[in-house]
C-alpha cells in the first residue's frame, strides 16, 4: 500500500473503527486466528477485550470458520451483548484458506440474523472482515 509522504497508511484497527474507549467484546477465538490482528486492536483499545459483559458492548469481533456451525445462529448469538448502535465485525478465513465460507451463506445468515452487510475491508492475510449493522429503521 503506497501512501502520500508525511500520512501513515491506515492501521487495520484503524479500518474496523476501534478506538481508544470503546467495549469491544471477541467471540469465536481459536489457535487460528490472527494475532496480530488481535494486538493491534488490543494496542489501540490500552484494555483487554470484554469476555463477560455486564453492560452492552459497542463492537462485537465474531471469528467464525465453516465448520463452527449455522454462521446466522452465530450471528444471532453474537448480538447478545451488543448495543443498539453498535457493530459487529464477522472475521472469516479467506478464499482458499481452512474453514472459508462462501459469500451466498454470509449474505443469507446476515439477512436471518435481521442484520446488513455495511463494508469489507482489507484487515489480515488470512482474514476476510465483513461489518454487519442492524438496518437504520431498527437502530435506536
Amino acid at each position: 500500500m503506497s501512501t502520500a509522504p508525511g500520512t501513515a497508511a491506515a492501521s487495520s484497527a484503524d479500518l474496523l473503527g476501534i478506538v481508544p474507549g470503546l467495549a469491544v467484546q471477541e467471540l469465536g477465538w481459536d489457535s487460528d486466528v490472527d494475532e496480530e490482528l488481535r494486538t493491534e486492536i488490543l494496542d489501540v483499545l490500552e484494555e483487554d477485550f470484554v469476555y463477560e459483559a455486564i453492560e452492552a458492548v459497542d463492537v462485537v469481533l465474531l471469528w467464525w470458520r465453516e465448520e463452527d456451525g449455522d454462521v446466522a445462529d452465530g450471528l444471532v448469538d453474537a448480538l447478545t451483548d451488543l448495543s443498539p448502535s453498535g457493530f459487529l465485525w464477522l472475521l472469516t478465513p479467506r478464499v482458499g484458506r481452512d474453514g472459508y465460507v462462501e459469500p451466498s451463506d454470509l449474505a443469507e445468515a446476515a439477512l436471518t440474523a435481521g442484520l446488513a452487510l455495511a463494508n469489507t475491508p482489507s484487515v489480515s492475510k488470512d482474514w476476510q472482515a465483513q461489518k454487519l449493522v442492524r438496518p437504520k429503521g431498527s437502530r435506536r
